[in-house]
C-alpha cells in the first residue's frame, strides 16, 4: 500500500524539491508514498490573492485567513485524513508518533505562516496537532518535511533494506519511549521558561471577518462606535491557552 501525504502550504515548490532527493526520492520512485501538494492561495478570490489578515481585537504580526485554507480542504474531494496542522501548541512529536502516522493509509499536513491560523481552521477542519518542539521556524514547511521523512523511512521498502528501519536510531527510539510510558517527566525548568512556553503556545487567533464560521467571541473584544474590535481584558488570549495547552505540553501547568 502507497501512503498517501497532502501538504498544504504556500510554498510547494519548496517541499517537492526535498522530497525528490535522497531517502524521499528513492522511496517515491518505489512506489512506498506519494505526495500531493496543495497551496491554499489558489482558493483566494481577492485581486491580490490575499492570505493573511489583521488579527482581530488587534494585535501584532498577521494570521492566517480561514476562508483559503477551509476552502482547499473541503475541494479536495480525497484528501488524505487526519488533517494534521503544525502549530507550537501541538503535542510534540516523537518517534512514536511517527510510527503511530506510517501505519495510517494517509495524512495530510498544514503548514503555516506569520503568526499562525485563525482559530476556526484548527476548530473546523483540523484533526489533530503537532510540534516539533521548543523552537521557532518562519513556516511549517521544514517541519512538514522533518514529520514526512521519519514517517517515510518507517515504512517497508524506503531504504531497501527493512532491517534498518529501527536500528539506524535505536538508542532515540528507547529514550523517546521512556518518555512515554507513564506520567510524562516534567523538565525542571524555572517558572520564567514555563510562562515563556505558554506565550509561545500562544491563544487561539482569530481572523476577520467576524461573520465568518463560526463567529468570534464577543467575550474577547468589543467595539466603541464602529472602531476597529478591541480586547475586553489582555488576559484573555492568555486564560485561553492556558486550558488548551495543558495536556498537550507536559509541562505547562
Amino acid at each position: 500500500m502507497t501512503l498517501r501525504v497532502d501538504v498544504l502550504t504556500l510554498f510547494p515548490d519548496a517541499v517537492a524539491h526535498y522530497a525528490t532527493t535522497s531517502v524521499l526520492g528513492r522511496a517515491a520512485e518505489r512506489g512506498v508514498w506519494s505526495l500531493h501538494l496543495h497551496d491554499f492561495r489558489d482558493a483566494t478570490t481577492d485581486v491580490h490573492r490575499s492570505v493573511d489578515d489583521t488579527p482581530f481585537g488587534g494585535g501584532a504580526g498577521m494570521v492566517l485567513r480561514a476562508e483559503p485554507i477551509i476552502s482547499t480542504i473541503e475541494s479536495v474531494t480525497n484528501l488524505a485524513r487526519p488533517v494534521i496542522a503544525l502549530t507550537p501548541s501541538g503535542r510534540v512529536f516523537t518517534h512514536e508518533v511517527a510510527r503511530e502516522l506510517s501505519e495510517l493509509a494517509g495524512f495530510t499536513l498544514l503548514s503555516g505562516r506569520y503568526e499562525g491560523f485563525d482559530q476556526r481552521v484548527l476548530d473546523l477542519v483540523v484533526d489533530d496537532e503537532i510540534s516539533l518542539g521548543d523552537f521557532v521556524l518562519a513556516g511549517g514547511e521544514l517541519a512538514a518535511l522533518c514529520v514526512i521523512e521519519s514517517v517515510v523511512r518507517l515504512l517497508r521498502g524506503a531504504l531497501g533494506n527493512d532491517d534498518l528501519t529501527g536500528v539506524q536510531c535505536g538508542a532515540r527510539v528507547q529514550r523517546g519511549r521512556v518518555l512515554q510510558s507513564g506520567t510524562p517527566r516534567v523538565p525542571a525548568v524555572h517558572e520564567a521558561r514555563r510562562d515563556a512556553r505558554r506565550a509561545r503556545a500562544g491563544g487561539p487567533a482569530l481572523g476577520r471577518p467576524r461573520e465568518n464560521r463560526p463567529v468570534a467571541p464577543r467575550a474577547g473584544v468589543t467595539a466603541h462606535h464602529g472602531t476597529s474590535a478591541r480586547p475586553h481584558d489582555p488576559s484573555w488570549g492568555f486564560e485561553c491557552a492556558r486550558p488548551r495547552n495543558i495536556g498537550r505540553i507536559p509541562y505547562v501547568g
